[in-house]
């Protein structure tokens, strides 16, 4: 399907504001000022120096290390690690899907297909499916990797297909949530929103909830979808646009909504962090956080990686804060992923770093690459999956009887 004049302007406005080409586009953006992350001065912003003399207070250790591929090339993907009946399934944004024992590494399976894969896996059953660059949809077996259907969306996949009961429900760049049949591959229902001007080149995963699939937009909207014609039972605006210009008035939903029993807990850019009533869409409370790294949360509190890589918790009832921890910032930062009674978050150099639950004390690190790690760590059975933009897949233990047990596949 070709776009409109107004829709390839909003495609190509995304990708050049995330690869920070967008002064190329300055004289078509009125308001835009110079943007100082672009300039030949030196960064106002530099990362902070990991503090090595910082004593290791508990183990983390490389249970296992290996590559899949050569990696995203610096480009902005959600290429994650699913786990599921007993298998690690992975992606290379170049078209290699592999499963790999959770345990150690080893390859159980590989297939090399032709297709750029952008965005997943998601695993139900004997299927798993995964987004392109170019908008395809593929679901393949999970048993050797053989393709089992093919869909063309209209637009670019950058969050992770959703397998709801018996749909693949997908957001893609130009937000719009198709319902996909999971058998196979027919358009079930399509819901298009219309999408601002300006915004960030991401889109949030959609997330099943008891009655329905909640979606953070651009714009800092946040609707709540009947599963059967994609009909919107609520919307809320998490985070109105505000300032003067259009760069001042994104306020997107890149980080993936967090559901914790009735109530979803959303950040936006340039925006809040809010908490919403799943029933209702009604905001219970909101408070002024910018974020699109994500966030994680369970009954007692929340987690968030701000826009300054400033790792925060949070009193989930009323969003107080409880702690802030400044010494990671603009490391480029994950969110963070909940291991056990710690934190783990992945920075810009392939370090995965452990912070206490507790108070927010930094309790010690581990490289695993040599590039960024682009993704929260998966948790499963107390061992976080991470998954670095050079390809390396490694899985990780923290605690202080944590053993050491490397195996490192080529």
């Amino acid at each position: 399907m070709r776009l409109n004049q107004p829709q390839a302007m909003r495609r190509v406005i995304k990708f050049a504001l995330r690869l920070g080409l967008i002064v190329a586009f300055a004289g078509l953006l009125p308001g835009c000022a110079a943007l100082s992350w672009l300039s030949s001065e030196k960064d106002p912003n530099p990362p902070t120096a990991i503090d090595k003399k910082l004593p290791q207070q508990v183990s983390i250790n490389t249970l296992w290390k290996t590559r899949i591929g050569k990696g995203t090339n610096e480009r902005q993907l959600r290429l994650v690690p699913a786990v599921a009946g007993g298998r690690l399934y992975a992606a290379d944004p170049g078209g290699k899907i592999l499963a790999l024992s959770p345990t150690d590494g080893r390859r159980l399976w590989e297939r090399k297909t032709k297709f750029q894969f952008s965005g997943g896996p998601d695993v139900q059953g004997d299927t798993l499916v995964l987004g392109t660059t170019n908008g395809k949809l593929l679901a393949l077996s999970t048993s050797n990797g053989s393709q089992r259907w093919l869909t063309q969306l209209d637009s670019e996949i950058l969050s992770i297909p959703r397998i709801v009961d018996d749909l693949v429900v997908v957001h893609t760049i130009d937000d719009s949530v198709y319902a996909i049949n999971l058998n196979d591959g027919t358009e079930r229902w399509r819901f298009a929103y219309p999408a601002p001007v300006l915004t960030l080149h991401g889109s949030s995963t959609p997330v099943a909830v008891r009655d329905g699939i909640i979606v953070g937009f651009s714009g800092g909207k946040l609707v709540l979808l009947e599963p059967e014609q994609g009909a919107p039972l609520w919307e809320t605006t998490v985070t109105p646009p505000r300032g003067r210009s259009e760069l001042d008035r994104i306020a997107d939903i890149d980080a993936d909504p967090v559901v914790v029993g009735d109530i979803a807990y959303v950040a936006t850019y340039n925006g809040d962090l809010a908490a919403v009533d799943i029933v209702t869409g009604g905001i219970l409370w909101r408070r002024e956080l910018s974020a699109h790294a994500g966030l994680s949360a369970d009954e007692t509190a929340l987690y968030v990686t701000d826009s300054a890589d400033n790792l925060w918790s949070a009193d989930p009832s009323d969003g107080a804060g409880r702690w802030r921890q400044e010494g990671l910032a603009h490391r480029r930062l994950t969110a963070p992923a909940l291991l056990g009674d710690h934190l783990a978050v992945g920075d810009l150099q392939g370090y995965v770093h452990v912070i206490s639950r507790q108070d927010g004390r930094l309790l010690g690190y581990e490289r695993v690459a040599k590039d960024r790690i682009g993704h929260r760590p998966v948790v499963v059975n107390g061992v976080a999956y991470v998954y670095a933009n050079d390809g390396t897949v490694s899985a990780l233990r923290a605690g202080a009887s944590a053993y050491r047990a490397v195996r490192v596949q080529n």
